[in-house]
């Protein structure tokens, strides 16, 4: 029974956990996307030869604070899921977003940033640089479009998690 009613207790913790951390993970990637990528690209760094390895090392740091960010607020959806006896499809949803989240964030870290930064590499430094590669576009197209469905279920997870008082 004390079980029971500490874990009730700490509920709301967890919601205020998994939003404040949506927030967070929002707000920053709006912030690489709008104003740290499209500087890079302003300042000509795209032209040069280390442009790759530079955007590998930020996109290497910020998709491990992606993945901790998703399992955080998964961890927090699943508490809050498991903790409410309720099973409405708004729960299912925040379940199912969460968990949406989580695999994109992964395909950043462990597919679309490698492949990319491969792409982008300059192997011989005796060359000028080469034309950015046909695949490099599909991967830019991959990441975008990836990164509206972020945008989109992170919006909606938020406003969902925002507006259920636990």
């Amino acid at each position: 029974m004390t079980a029971v009613s500490i874990t009730k207790f700490k509920q709301p913790k967890w919601q205020a956990i998994a939003v404040f951390t949506l927030a967070f993970w929002l707000s920053s990637s709006l912030i690489l996307d709008l104003v740290i990528m499209p500087g890079m690209y302003a300042g000509g760094m795209m032209t040069q030869s280390s442009f790759a390895s530079a955007g590998y090392s930020i996109f290497w740091v910020f998709n491990r604070i992606e993945l901790l960010c998703a399992a955080l607020v998964l961890t927090g959806v699943l508490v809050l899921y498991n903790v409410q006896a309720d099973s409405s499809r708004n729960r299912r949803l925040t379940l199912i977003l969460s968990g949406l989240l989580l695999a994109i964030a992964l395909a950043y870290t462990y597919a679309l940033a490698p492949t990319m930064s491969t792409l982008g590499l300059q192997l011989n430094l005796f060359e000028p640089a080469a034309a950015i590669p046909a695949a490099m576009d599909q991967m830019h197209w991959g990441y975008w479009t990836l990164e509206l469905t972020k945008l989109a279920a992170a919006g909606t997870l938020l406003t969902s998690l925002y507006r259920n008082p636990a």
